[in-house]
């Protein structure tokens, strides 16, 4: 059975999103595929030209085999960009579904911040509000069947009954480390940083108590931080939401 998206609805429209599509389309579709066809029509052009100065005899069979190379190995990288392409779309498709849903605790005075670059990696997401700070990494992965589910044992878990190549559990508690280490730089302030791995469309089984890292179906996130104990003031919420807005408006910054 084919693997499948976990996502059932499609992410909300961004501002801007139909321009973005038609600027996409005049870009990759019509203005590559003129200079492409044009391209063609020069080297076509240079070679009769190349053998009308030089008396050159033809030699069909040799351009046919570098032709057919050409298109064998174009079919291979076209596949591999779908491929690569299609992973990195449902990623960027779960990272948008999750965050919208986290704008929500907005609401209650929460502030998230959504794709912080970190050192050699990014973070996903980041909530402040009094129940604490989080450290989130959103994990869209494919289903090999409808019923597939993640089951959490302490430090340890399973997608589909298979151990994933890369604990993300460690990568939230880096992350989350970071994170902290960051906010105790520029506020001066140690801030303790929980790390949040959300697997979208999954069911997560967790099998013994919560660990340092939750594991959750992002749905379920809301009511974790709103159960969680008050332990920073709004003072301290506003003072640390201050600090990485300028952080990512810095980073912005260098990578402009």
């Amino acid at each position: 059975m084919s693997n499948q998206s976990p996502l059932k609805d499609k992410p909300l429209r961004l501002p801007g999103e139909s321009l973005d599509k038609e600027i996409d389309k005049w870009v990759n579709d019509k203005a590559l595929g003129v200079f492409f066809g044009a391209g063609c029509f020069c080297f076509l052009a240079y070679f009769e030209w190349y053998g009308y100065l030089t008396h050159s005899p033809r030699r069909p069979v040799l351009f046919t085999v570098v032709a057919a190379a050409a298109v064998i190995f174009a079919g291979w990288r076209i596949w591999n960009i779908r491929w690569r392409v299609g992973r990195l779309r449902q990623g960027r498709d779960g990272e948008r579904a999750v965050g919208q849903f986290l704008e929500r605790l907005r609401e209650g005075g929460g502030q998230v911040f959504h794709d912080i670059p970190g050192e050699g990696f990014n973070l996903d997401h980041v909530v402040i509000s009094t129940h604490g700070i989080y450290a989130i990494e959103t994990k869209t992965l494919s289903k090999p069947w409808p019923n597939a589910k993640i089951v959490v044992e302490g430090d340890a878990l399973s997608v589909a009954g298979q151990a994933p190549d890369r604990n993300p559990i460690v990568q939230a508690t880096a992350a989350s480390r970071w994170l902290e280490n960051e906010l105790k730089k520029s506020t001066g302030k140690r801030f303790f940083v929980r790390g949040v791995v959300v697997f979208p469309g999954w069911f997560v089984e967790q099998r013994g108590p919560c660990g340092d890292v939750w594991v959750l179906e992002p749905k379920a996130l809301p009511a974790f931080i709103h159960n969680a104990p008050a332990m920073i003031s709004a003072a301290d919420v506003a003072l640390a939401a201050y600090h990485m807005s300028r952080y990512v408006r810095s980073e912005a910054k260098k990578a402009a």
